[in-house]
């Protein structure tokens, strides 16, 4: 198998995972890639070096040394929307409570459809529901009925326009967006950034045909914030917390409430309880200090919870 380059579709059959993801591993730079025309591959050698890389670690016995190892390890899956938040929440989690987040940030909808079919431990999600214009208890209510889960407030956070230093463009409104001169750089289907424009161009009597760029997908705000950091797009729709990161400038469009779903199994139990605590905590709300368009009032409170907390699924 040696010299064999992948595709990121059979990287993802390998892996059991989204291409999405996979795309995910190569633009954090988990997962190193090189391109053949516009084609992306992945050498044999690159996918078992990241293999070993996410091997759990082993404790061995001092006394006998053949004995069968003893796997220990305190992992957690969690599928969603990125946010900077969620980054942050992961890297004290493993350095505080020695526990491994690992993210796959495939948007709101498909994050929250892997918790259900068990696939992931917490989805990270903020849907809008179109006719409740409630952020995302209906969608949950509807699917986890007998399940044991916990909604935890992560915080409320602004949603609105990215533009470059300045605003060249005099950009101010979804108007605006169907403007020749307009370069519009969007987010995937399924994200909750991609929902909540979506409302909002309907509202507004938009047809996205008539957007300049509408079609042209980025999988985080932080690529889409940077196409107009670089000058490849003139409006981007998302966070104000991305704008800040890249120094462009934020038109606010609406506040919006980031929570995560905690799917609770017999495995997970402990962990999950642990990582509750820990957003809780005074000391994890003042890690937060620092995090720009964020409103972390209710930071770790519970908004819902089924009545099979005490079970086990």
């Amino acid at each position: 198998m040696e010299g064999k380059a992948y595709t990121p579709d059979e990287v993802a059959q390998i892996f059991q995972i989204s291409k999405h993801t996979v795309y995910e591993l190569i633009k954090r730079g988990e997962l190193d890639a090189f391109k053949i025309g516009n084609k992306m591959r992945i050498d044999h050698s690159e996918l078992e070096r990241y293999k070993q890389s996410k091997k759990a670690p082993v404790k061995k016995s001092p006394v006998n040394q053949t004995a069968a190892p003893e796997v220990y390890v305190n992992r957690l899956q969690l599928s969603g929307s990125h946010d900077f938040l969620v980054e942050h929440v992961a890297k004290e989690a493993a350095r505080t409570l020695q526990l491994q987040i690992q993210p796959s940030y495939i948007g709101s909808l498909e994050g929250l459809m892997l918790l259900y079919r068990g696939q992931s431990d917490i989805a990270a999600m903020h849907l809008l529901d179109p006719n409740s214009h409630e952020y995302n208890l209906p969608f949950i209510k509807q699917l986890f009925i007998y399940e044991s889960i916990a909604v935890i407030r992560l915080a409320a956070r602004e949603q609105g326009f990215i533009v470059a230093k300045g605003n060249p463009k005099n950009f101010y409104d979804f108007t605006d967006l169907t403007r020749r001169d307009i370069r519009f750089i969007n987010r995937q289907k399924g994200s909750g950034t991609r929902f909540l424009l979506d409302l909002k161009l309907s509202s507004n009597g938009i047809d996205p045909q008539q957007i300049n760029g509408y079609s042209n997908e980025e999988w985080n705000h932080l690529s889409a914030a940077s196409n107009i950091a670089r000058g490849a797009a003139d409006v981007a729709f998302g966070i104000h917390s991305a704008a800040s990161h890249l120094g462009l400038d934020f038109l606010p469009v609406a506040k919006e409430n980031f929570d995560l779903v905690f799917r609770f199994t017999s495995e997970n139990r402990q962990m999950l309880t642990e990582l509750i605590q820990f957003l809780q905590s005074k000391r994890f709300k003042e890690s937060l200090s620092d995090f720009e368009g964020y409103d972390v009032t209710n930071l770790g409170k519970i908004i819902y919870q089924t009545n099979l907390m005490e079970d086990n699924s």
